[in-house]
């Protein structure tokens, strides 16, 4: 099935998760992985890359067999629910809210859990309530009644020391309140909340209270001063809310440590309890994950296995607490495809509560899958039988490889696009992303495939600090930089494309927000993944009548680099050797080929080393659509005029476009034309043609094995099976 797609292993029953909640999915038990200070575990990748689906996974695995709650920081439910009473709620204190209510009915073993320490912070916090009168503050804290105790399973009697901590609280609250004439109103309501709380309590319940509220900041041990601060900062926003909501947090983690350390706890609870936090790089999820992070950095243990998600390679800016980037120290990884995941000691050195926090997570890196699991999943989608020697078939698996890159949502959508389409004669990989495609359970029309992964992968993920005027044309913004190659590039096409608006992005703003969507980046290409940037190119070149928009975008560019030609030394970035192959580049894909080949059967005579790299880097671009007369012009099937030397470099030049475009495939036919080629001008009158020879060995022994002539991040990405 697709749901567990790429992670067999890592849910089998010997798997990583097993081990990290010990326990497995048949509800055998399991060495703990960690422990007794758990890391704080970081799903990383971009889009498609799975990390929900895998969350999801982890939940519907495991939570039959231990306590595993998934929540979707990213949702507005959380901020919605708080919206009604907002001195009293926030979207941390709904989600902390959500996670024990579901806990609270636990039917595993072990039963259900109780928050009483989680629910005597929330009580403090709902004097925020309304107009703060006891009415209103009574109203607020019955929405938490079924948190602070457990209900008793025949023959066992739990949680006595918390009995009547709901019904004591509201009645000697009510009853010292009613009538009184109350100022500061908030003020009275809240010292007979705390006062009410302590009532209520058994002496083991009210040691417990002070323990955890005593430790709030500020409070100097006495926890009716930490309860009372812990409302005032919430009430405040800001930085203090921020802390009051961690705070909550732990109280949360120490009730769930509590039901697993007690008495009856260690005779029937096995296994860890779960939080997933899919969403995790939104604001929400960022809270959360500061918090734990904190906590367990200044000594707070609980066996609570928290699981998040990372767009960030690096899991994240905040973890490395403002650090320049050749300061920043990885935290731990563990790729699934190495084998057994790594040891994980803290980093101990310096003051803990100077360390980064990054020190307290494991990144697990998101597997691509491998040439196998695609093959196996474009096969299990094919509708009818593939003609005879599965020619068609090899060709889809082809172009799916190497658009999604072993992206796995992007292959799901492919091979269940192209599960019956017939890929045109001598066709691009780009012509799959025309299939069309129904989503499952989805009453809107079929669309094509590409239209698809753009919402999910693009519109679907903005980035978290995308500014909100920016998101309806996020998308098209990004169609017309799938030109663009360094940041001068980009920043000439954004200028023209946002022009007029009161706050453009720049190059930089575009690039930290893809890189912190989890974008890889390449030092040849502003979009530095190969398949959103065709998927990009192939939605520019079909946005007007006839490529229009392709073609403008490379005129543009064409014409800016023209102007530049007279510029000694390289653009200052990496894609380009000099201004001149930035210019030939987009003036050959905007149409220019003849002038490109006179340039370069000009520049060859003397130069043949310096001439091959520019011909690369010129030739590293993208095929507009239509009929593709490349391979026929490669082979000197086309006519074409002039000297020797001009002919045999314009053959030579498409077959290089052929092999360094990465949309189809070369093999044998293509290396024996650039062979044939090379030696042709190997032997030729001008100076340096003998040094072509070794070239052509090079180049004919990289296309016959697929290989690109001229290797960038993006390129190598479709090597890559990890």
């Amino acid at each position: 099935m697709c749901e567990d797609l790429g992670f067999e292993k890592l849910l089998s029953e010997e798997g990583f998760f097993a081990r990290l909640l010990s326990r497995s999915p048949s509800g055998a038990g399991r060495e703990p992985l960690y422990g007794p200070e758990l890391p704080v575990v970081l799903l990383t990748g971009g889009p498609g890359m799975g990390k929900g689906r895998l969350l999801r996974a982890v939940r519907d695995h495991f939570a039959a067999k231990v306590p595993v709650v998934y929540l979707d920081c990213g949702s507005p439910v959380y901020a919605h629910r708080a919206a009604p009473e907002p001195d009293a709620r926030s979207d941390a204190t709904e989600a902390l809210v959500e996670i024990a209510r579901r806990l609270c009915t636990w039917q595993g073993t072990g039963g259900a859990f109780a928050f009483p320490r989680l629910f005597a912070g929330l009580a403090m916090i709902a004097t925020g309530a309304a107009d703060g009168g006891p009415a209103a503050v009574a109203t607020e804290v019955e929405r938490y009644e079924e948190l602070p105790q457990k209900r008793a399973l025949p023959g066992l009697r739990t949680g006595d020391f918390w009995r009547g901590v709901i019904s004591g609280s509201l009645k000697n609250l009510l009853t010292t309140l009613a009538g009184q004439a109350l100022n500061p109103y908030s003020a009275a309501v809240s010292n007979a909340l705390v006062e009410a709380l302590f009532q209520s309590l058994a002496p083991r319940g009210r040691v417990q209270l002070e323990r955890i509220y005593g430790g709030y900041p500020g409070a100097a041990g006495n926890p009716q001063h930490g309860l009372r601060d812990l409302a005032a900062d919430f009430q405040a926003h800001g930085e203090g809310r921020e802390l009051a909501e961690g705070f909550l947090f732990r109280a949360l983690r120490e009730d769930l440590e509590a039901a697993y350390a007690s008495t009856a706890g260690w005779l029937r609870r096995v296994g860890r309890p779960g939080l997933l936090l899919d969403h995790a790089e939104s604001p929400l999820g960022e809270r959360l994950l500061r918090a734990v992070l904190t906590d367990r950095r200044g000594g707070q243990r609980d066996r609570v296995v928290i699981v998040g998600t990372a767009r960030r390679a690096d899991g994240g800016a905040f973890l490395h607490g403002g650090l320049r980037p050749e300061e920043v120290v990885p935290p731990a990884e563990f790729r699934p495809a190495d084998g057994a995941p790594p040891a994980w000691p803290r980093d101990g050195e310096g003051a803990a509560d100077q360390a980064p926090l990054a020190n307290g997570v494991l990144l697990l890196r998101m597997p691509l899958l491998t040439g196998d699991q695609l093959r196996q999943e474009t096969e299990r989608r094919q509708m009818r039988v593939e003609p005879e020697g599965g020619e068609n078939r090899r060709r889809i698996d082809a172009a799916v490889a190497r658009l999604s890159g072993g992206r796995p949502h992007t292959v799901i959508r492919l091979a269940a696009a192209a599960a019956a389409f017939r890929m045109p004669a001598d066709a691009n990989d780009r012509d799959v992303l025309e299939a069309p495609l129904r989503l499952p359970g989805d009453g809107t029309p079929q669309r094509p495939v590409v239209d698809v992964l753009l919402q999910e992968l693009i519109m679907d993920q903005l980035p978290v600090k995308l500014p909100t005027e920016h998101h309806g044309e996020w998308l098209d913004l990004l169609t017309h930089l799938s030109v663009a190659h360094d940041e001068e590039c980009a920043d000439v096409l954004l200028r023209h494309h946002q022009s007029g608006h009161v706050n453009p992005l720049t190059a930089h703003h575009v690039s930290t927000l893809l890189t912190d969507t989890g974008w890889p980046s390449c030092g040849r290409h502003f979009i530095g993944d190969f398949g959103l940037r065709q998927m990009l190119v192939h939605r520019l070149y079909g946005l007007r009548p006839g490529g229009a928009a392709w073609y403008a975008d490379h005129h543009f560019l064409r014409d800016h680099y023209a102007g530049r030609t007279a510029d000694e030394g390289p653009p200052g970035e990496e894609a380009f050797g000099s201004v001149i192959a930035h210019h030939m580049n987009h003036h050959l894909v905007s149409g220019g080929a003849g002038d490109v080949v006179g340039h370069l059967a000009d520049t060859l005579p003397g130069r043949p080393r310096e001439w091959c790299a520019e011909l690369l880097e010129i030739a590293q671009a993208p095929y507009p659509g239509g009929a593709d007369a490349r391979r026929e012009r490669a082979q000197g099937l086309v006519v074409a005029e002039g000297p020797a030397l001009r002919r045999t470099v314009d053959q030579l030049l498409h077959a290089v476009w052929l092999c360094e475009e990465r949309t189809r495939p070369t093999g044998q036919e293509t290396a024996r034309t650039l062979s044939k080629l090379l030696d042709l001008l190997s032997i030729m009158e001008f100076e340096g043609a003998g040094q072509l020879g070794k070239v052509a060995t090079h180049w004919s022994d990289l296309a016959a094995n697929e290989q690109p002539l001229l290797r960038c991040a993006c390129t190598e990405q479709l090597g890559r099976r990890r």
